[in-house]
């Protein structure tokens, strides 16, 4: 059982930045593949990275690449997401997840969210 808490959220113009994080409950944190996802008003949730078990492998959805960075730290129990310049269709309530198998798809645990908006 993993359980996860978003955090870092916010109002930010566009062409800024913001950092997000996730915190992770469970001994096996490490064994995760993790995503980050987000859903805008009206649309359905969509995948933006995940990160390998191990942080040796990152994936991108084509519209974040170059701008957005996942990384975890597993001996924190945590995944972030650095997003730079930050564009209005960014804007979104951001889930992190954790899966097994996970990638663009495959996740198990999903935490509550975090709302990121940004302004033009």
């Amino acid at each position: 059982q993993v359980q996860l808490v978003e955090s870092g959220g916010g109002l930010v113009q566009a062409g800024g930045s913001l950092r997000l994080s996730c915190a992770a409950s469970g001994r096996t944190f490490s064994s995760y593949a993790m995503g980050w996802f987000r859903q805008a008003p009206g649309k359905e949730r969509e995948f933006v990275a995940a990160i390998s078990w191990s942080g040796g492998s990152t994936y991108y959805a084509d519209s974040v690449k170059g701008r957005f960075t996942i990384s975890r730290d597993n001996a924190k129990n945590a995944v972030y997401l650095q997003m730079n310049s930050l564009k209005p269709e960014d804007t979104a309530v951001y889930y992190c997840a954790a899966g097994l198998l996970g990638w663009i798809e495959g996740y198990d645990y999903w935490g509550q969210g975090t709302q990121v908006t940004v302004s033009s």
